[in-house]
């Protein structure tokens, strides 16, 4: 086990604390089924609100509960992904074995709390100005990215840092020729084993192809490409600009980069586990480095945070060349 992934005896003592008391289990399941006030918690479990509150206030404090204010509220719910690994293993096996007569009680309850919430009104109407935080049965990120992938027409596309191929499935018939590149020869086996295993199940002739190659000194030719996609990937430059200026090279006139990357940040000794050499770039500056590279940016904003601490913040950027 790394030593990051180890558990010390005071987090391992601290985490069956917190799961280690009847009442506390109970809102913990309660919170990852629905995201509640602490009225509502009162009116599901029957308890006071006093008792709640208690619980609750630890179960923040373990790192266990988000919250957020909405009105005169404040709302709570089990944030998974921001449960440490051996959170989100027992959340788990509650989930699958917990069978008990007072949550069969709370589930029930819990249905006409919502449904008094609703008021009448349908799902989507009770949730109108904050859908995005909302769950409903199919509708995740995923399948909108999907359905909004059918409609690009991409022409000759270089995914730089392609990793083990997932982005390949996801352009597949949305790109005239797909080329992945990755400095890992493990990886770039990966990608390869991956598409194998579409293409024999696909009879269409398929144009994507996988090489081993460093960003710095890309093996093709200049002006071959459409697009130029570097996702997540300028983080492991040592040499952001070279790396820009190589994307420009292979890239026609009228050809596009994407670039998505941290926004500069201050947790170096974080993402330096995850192989980065750089604290990512300032929009300033990355749009300057397009420009120096001969792009024109047309897009460079932060377009996401993270919610899980430290928050990194993610800087998109499109250019023309």
């Amino acid at each position: 086990m790394k030593e990051s992934e180890a558990l010390s005896l005071e987090r391992a003592a601290g985490l069956f604390a917190l799961f280690g008391d009847e009442t506390r289990v109970r809102l913990i399941w309660l919170l990852s089924e629905a995201e509640l006030s602490v009225a509502e918690i009162c009116r599901v479990t029957e308890l006071a609100q006093s008792r709640v509150s208690g619980h609750l206030a630890k179960l923040r404090d373990g790192g266990l509960l988000a919250g957020r204010a909405r009105g005169t509220s404040n709302l709570y719910r089990v944030d998974a992904d921001q449960l440490p690994p051996e959170g989100r293993a027992l959340l788990a096996l509650f989930a699958e074995r917990l069978r008990d007569s007072v949550l069969d009680g709370d589930r029930r309850r819990l249905d006409e709390v919502l449904q008094a919430r609703m008021g009448g009104e349908t799902w989507p109407e009770s949730i109108a100005g904050e859908m995005e935080r909302h769950y409903s049965p199919g509708r995740t990120w995923e399948a909108l990215g999907n359905a909004l992938f059918g409609l690009l027409q991409l022409g000759e596309v270089l995914d730089v840092g392609c990793g083990d191929g997932h982005i390949a499935s996801l352009l597949e018939g949305r790109c005239a020729r797909y080329v992945g590149m990755d400095v890992s020869p493990k990886v770039i086996d990966a990608a390869r084993r991956r598409e194998q295993g579409r293409a024999e199940g696909s009879p269409s002739v398929r144009s994507v192809r996988f090489e081993v190659a460093d960003m710095h000194s890309l093996p093709l030719p200049d002006q071959s490409v459409d697009v130029v996609l570097l996702l997540h990937v300028l983080s492991y430059s040592s040499e952001p600009a070279l790396a820009l200026r190589e994307a420009a090279r292979v890239l026609r006139p009228g050809g596009r980069v994407v670039v998505s990357t941290l926004l500069e940040h201050p947790h170096a000794d974080v993402t330096a586990r995850y192989g980065h050499v750089n604290a990512g770039v300032k929009p300033t500056d990355l749009r300057s480095l397009l420009e120096r590279a001969g792009m024109t940016p047309q897009f460079c904003e932060i377009t996401s945070r993270e919610r899980r601490a430290p928050h990194f913040q993610v800087l998109t950027a499109i250019a023309l060349k």
